[in-house]
């Protein structure tokens, strides 16, 4: 049902899953978890697998704390975006990548939920994909706000809450577990 007539593929982003990113996140082992097993199915049925990395002042690219974290790995020939913004489409070949693979559905995972995933989830709605967020397949860590603590967990839900059933004309925002996400990469 996105804007892109003809792209009937999905592909699987897995946004952030940095050591420097994820050191501290919220049930960071279990989300791990779940995108490995999402990566592993995604590519038994040839569903396109995209690592995106972020680089920052404080982690910058190929440093220690910019690499994908040792649990998942990416497979060299698989689609690499290097990032500098909180969304994976800015100043980067994502927007070309997918066009080129026929995608006009993305799998959303990673980290930070408020952060990067938010952003990237926003701007692929905006420029017409269907997207779905993978609800346990997505992370964040506990900060700081003018009013006290955000607790990850809260923000956590509050970003599963927010794009369950969400639509703009001819997309939508849609939610699911990784164990129906496994489902349906096998149907």
């Amino acid at each position: 049902m996105s804007t892109f007539a003809g792209r009937k593929n999905s592909a699987l982003l897995v946004i952030d899953v940095q050591n420097g990113v994820v050191s501290d996140a919220w049930h960071r082992d279990e989300v791990i978890s779940n995108i490995n097993s999402l990566v592993e199915s995604a590519r038994d049925v040839g569903t396109p697998v995209i690592w995106i990395q972020h680089s920052d002042p404080w982690m910058p690219i190929s440093s220690d704390e910019w690499q994908i974290v040792e649990e998942l790995k990416p497979d060299a020939e698989e689609v690499h975006i290097k990032k500098l913004y909180r969304s994976s489409f800015e100043e980067t070949n994502l927007e070309d990548t997918l066009a080129e693979l026929g995608v006009g559905h993305l799998l959303i995972t990673g980290a930070q939920t408020n952060n990067c995933v938010r952003h990237t989830s926003h701007a692929a709605l905006e420029r017409g994909y269907d997207i779905t967020l993978v609800e346990d397949a997505h992370t964040t860590s506990d900060s700081d706000w003018d009013t006290g603590s955000l607790l990850a967990s809260a923000i956590v839900d509050e970003a599963n809450q927010a794009f369950m059933d969400y639509s703009l004309p001819h997309r939508r925002s849609r939610l699911a577990t990784t164990e129906e996400i496994l489902k349906l990469l096998h149907e």
